[in-house]
């Protein structure tokens, strides 16, 4: 299949500044358009959905759906991801919604497992591990 050409638009180039500036930070769509808007320039909802998505594409973004009905949740990686490297993988908290990075050969092990032994290739930019973060586990020790 064709790749589709990627136009350099004033918007696109905006997008990315404004993205490059909140790098590690999540943000969601409704972010971006707030942002947008307080600054005078103004970007329609599906027109940032969309950007968002073809930088996940890409590979220069990560998305997660941390809660379902929740908003997706995206977090900028930049050009150095997009050649295919690892990014981080996350764990989510159940109890305090704590979102915790993680950078683990381990787990760059466990993508390579289920590529060769199930033939099943995990997507990091849009994986999230659930469980209980220490200080949960710390505050709650009947339920270990």
């Amino acid at each position: 299949m064709p790749q589709k050409i990627q136009y350099k638009t004033k918007q696109r180039e905006e997008l990315i500044a404004y993205l490059e500036e909140t790098k590690g930070e999540h943000i969601t769509v409704a972010d971006v358009c707030d942002y947008f808007r307080a600054v005078g320039n103004p970007i329609g909802t599906s027109t940032v959905y969309r950007q968002l998505e073809r930088l996940v594409d890409e590979g220069l973004m990560a998305k997660f759906i941390l809660e379902p009905g929740s908003p997706a949740c995206f977090s900028y990686l930049g050009e150095e991801h997009s050649g295919g490297a690892m990014p981080c993988f996350h764990c989510k908290c159940e109890i305090c919604g704590k979102l915790i990075h993680l950078h683990c050969e381990e787990l760059e092990q466990l993508a390579d497992h289920l590529a060769e032994e199930h033939r099943f290739e995990l997507n990091p930019l849009r994986t999230v591990f659930y469980g209980r973060c220490e200080a949960c586990r710390r505050a709650d020790p009947v339920s270990r």
